[in-house]
């Protein structure tokens, strides 16, 4: 068997942690940051856990190397 293609715009926007949950990173912080509230911006940075088991599911599909 041959070796199994990583979708690569997934990788570039998505991380796998060490138990294997699915890492982050927000949108909306690029441009307009002028309107939007210091604490919003704040938490944007953060990276966030996708909570949607089917959603991370899909996405280490796409990722089979993690």
């Amino acid at each position: 068997m041959g070796k199994l293609k990583t979708k690569k715009g997934v990788a570039k926007r998505f991380k796998l942690t060490k138990k294997g949950k699915v890492k982050y990173s927000r949108g909306g912080k690029s441009h307009l940051a002028s309107c939007k509230k210091t604490k919003r911006i704040r938490k944007l940075k953060r990276r966030d856990i996708l909570d949607n088991n089917k959603e991370a599911k899909f996405i280490k599909r796409m990722l089979p190397y993690g």
